[in-house]
This record gives C-alpha cells, sequence and structure tokens, in this order.
C-alpha cells in the first residue's frame, strides 16, 4: 500500500472497530444466524475519485480473514453513479460488522480525493504543485494524507516535527522575521537536524526583511492578492520556493498558479471536501 504505516493501519483497525463494535453487535448478533452467508457490493451513488479501497480490504480482512472480495474499481478510478467498485462475500454478520467502518473510511477518502483532483485540474499547464496541509482529523491524518496523494496532489509536512514552518504566531512571539530565523538556524545546527525551513510572510515588508535574513528553503506569501503575489514572485526571483497560501478556492486557483509560484497549499482538501456518496447493499 503506498506508504502507508503497516502498524499505524492496525492500530486505527483496532480502535476504529472497538469503537463501535465494543462487546458485540448485538443487533445482527440477535436477527442474523451465525451460519447466514451473504454478499454485498459496493455502490457508487455519486461521481468523483475513488478512495480507500485497499483499506477497506484491510477492515474485511482484519473482521473475517475468510471474505471473498472481488475489487472492479482501484484506488484512483474515476467512478460514475451506479458503477460498483468491490463485492465482498462471506459471513454475514461480518460484512454488517464491517459495513460502517469500511463506508465512513471511504466516503470522506474519496471525497478527500475528489477534491484534490479538482484543484490539480484545474492548475493544468502551470509547472505548479497542490499541497495538503496539517488542518486534518486527529489520529487520521495518515489516511487523509493518502487520499490527497491518490487524487493526484501532493502532501506537504507530514507534522511539526519533519519541517521547520515559520508562521505569524511564530514571529509575533519570538518579536520579528530576523531573530526568529537566525534562532532557527542555531537550533537546527545545535541539534543537528536537517529539516527545510519555509517562512511565511504576510506583505511586502516582511517578505523584504526575509530577503535579507535568507538562510531558508521557502518563502510562503499568506494572503496576498494575485496582483502583489505576481511582484513577490518576480523580487524573489527564483533565489527560493515559493508557495502561496490563504483562501485559495477552486474559482480562484488557477490565478494564482498564474503568478509563476511553485506550490499553493490548500487546507479545504482535508477539511472543507464533501463525503462522495457510497453505499454497501446486498445482493
Amino acid at each position: 500500500m503506498d506508504r502507508i504505516d503497516q502498524q499505524e493501519l492496525e492500530n486505527f483497525l483496532i480502535k476504529a472497530l472497538d469503537e463501535d463494535v465494543k462487546d458485540g453487535d448485538h443487533t445482527s448478533l440477535a436477527c442474523v444466524p451465525a451460519s447466514a452467508k451473504g454478499k454485498a457490493k459496493l455502490l457508487v451513488k455519486a461521481p468523483g475519485i475513488l478512495a480507500g479501497v485497499a483499506i477497506a480490504e484491510c477492515i474485511f480482512n482484519h473482521v473475517d480473514p475468510s471474505f471473498d472480495i472481488k475489487i472492479y474499481q482501484q484506488d484512483g478510478a474515476k467512478i460514475a453513479v451506479g458503477d460498483i467498485a468491490f463485492e465482498v462475500a462471506g459471513s454475514s454478520q461480518s460484512i454488517l460488522k464491517a459495513e460502517r467502518l469500511v463506508l465512513n473510511t471511504m466516503q470522506r477518502m474519496s471525497g478527500i480525493a475528489t477534491m484534490s483532483n479538482q484543484f490539480v485540474k484545474a492548475v493544468e499547464g502551470y509547472n505548479v504543485q497542490i499541497l495538503d496541509t496539517r488542518k486534518t482529523t486527529p489520529m487520521l491524518r495518515f489516511l487523509e494524507k493518502l487520499a490527497v496523494r491518490i487524487g493526484g496532489a501532493t502532501n506537504y509536512r507530514t507534522g511539526l516535527y519533519d519541517r521547520i514552518m515559520i508562521k505569524d504566531n511564530h514571529i509575533d512571539f519570538c518579536g520579528s522575521i530576523t531573530q526568529a530565523v537566525q534562532q532557527t538556524i542555531a537550533y537546527l545546527k545545535q541539534h543537528q537536524l536537517p529539516l527545510d525551513i519555509t517562512v511565511e510572510v504576510r506583505n511586502m515588508k516582511e517578505l523584504i526583511e526575509l530577503l535579507k535574513v535568507g538562510q531558508i528553503n521557502r518563502i510562503m506569501l499568506d494572503n496576498f492578492d494575485t496582483e502583489t503575489m505576481t511582484k513577490a514572485v518576480s523580487l524573489i526571483a527564483g533565489s527560493y520556493e515559493v508557495e502561496a497560501s490563504g483562501g485559495i478556492t477552486l474559482e480562484t486557483v488557477r490565478q494564482y498558479a498564474a503568478t509563476g509560484v511553485d506550490f499553493i497549499s490548500v487546507g479545504a482538501l482535508t477539511h472543507s471536501y464533501k463525503s462522495l456518496d457510497l453505499s454497501l447493499k446486498k445482493f
């Protein structure tokens, strides 16, 4: 599976099923015979990009390794209403036990993948990458970032530990951009951490200060309008990677891509998507 920590996935499966099942799916145990066998299909009820098929397969196998699963649509597939993503056959009780976790996971992941793909398609022709952010559901970041990749966009940092990102609050608490960058350089040297550095700037004055101090990898232009961003990109002149951020929508993303930035980060990919309508139906 694409860059998924198997232990993290196993922990998710255990905790998610425990949250839902606890000491038993008493409804199914009460009215469905233990010996009953059944079949169900994952039915697509809205168009989009499918995501979470591989996770669903892991869920089914975790619940009952004897399931027979036939997959017809892989992760990343463009799907239409009426498509069948997969079929599962086996214990009826086990299908019902896994159903909600499969749907909750796939609907959300497919919604993220669909929105990610829409942003990627919107900037076709420009040499720019669409990035996700840390605006994810606690404990589900690894699945949401997988969905972003399935949709064709790019993961940014995974967390606070794998990249330096000096944002407005860091600068305000520290005192200035210059001081924040200099202290960061000293910290990385002291702890021998080979982390890239992004610094957020809010206006041209801060950008000019940042260009003077240097020693970074990427400049994030936050909430700049496209005219000012074009001027900022020209001033940076390729000295550093440039990222656009702040309230960029599907309607405006192409305009921002045209400014010449290298990256556009979009928090909406993982916090404002619409879950894709899917259902698991007996047949």
